[in-house]
């Protein structure tokens, strides 16, 4: 009877994760210009499944900071998961270059994979 009380992960995960969102959106309401508290709350967005909404958070962040190929790449995802695979096409090419460009082989690798599979 006492377990009933008991809150499952995934409750446990929701709560966090709605506080996170909520200490990210504060942050951005402070701060509206700064691209990292823009990056937060995309990235807590993300997490939590909220794809649109993390999306507008990442293309703010992405105009302060065009070369941010974490934030190009998490675009992509949230198009992908929004079905919009030629948006998601368009983002992973993109952060192929910016990989190619800032020599990280590892983000390279996972964007020629992800658009080999979106051929």
């Amino acid at each position: 009877m006492a377990d009933k009380f008991i809150p499952s992960r995934a409750a446990i995960k929701h709560t966090n994760m709605s506080d996170a969102i909520n200490r990210h959106r504060s942050m951005v309401e402070k701060f509206p210009a700064n691209e990292m508290a823009r990056f937060s709350l995309g990235k807590a967005l993300f997490d939590d499944g909220q794809f649109t909404a993390a999306k507008e958070q990442f293309v703010v962040a992405l105009q302060k900071k065009p070369d941010w190929m974490v934030v190009q790449i998490l675009i992509g995802k949230c198009d992908l998961q929004a079905g919009d695979k030629a948006g998601a096409k368009k983002a992973f090419e993109r952060a192929l270059l910016l990989a190619i460009e800032q020599n990280h082989d590892g983000p390279r690798e996972e964007m020629e994979q992800m658009l080999a599979e979106l051929a």
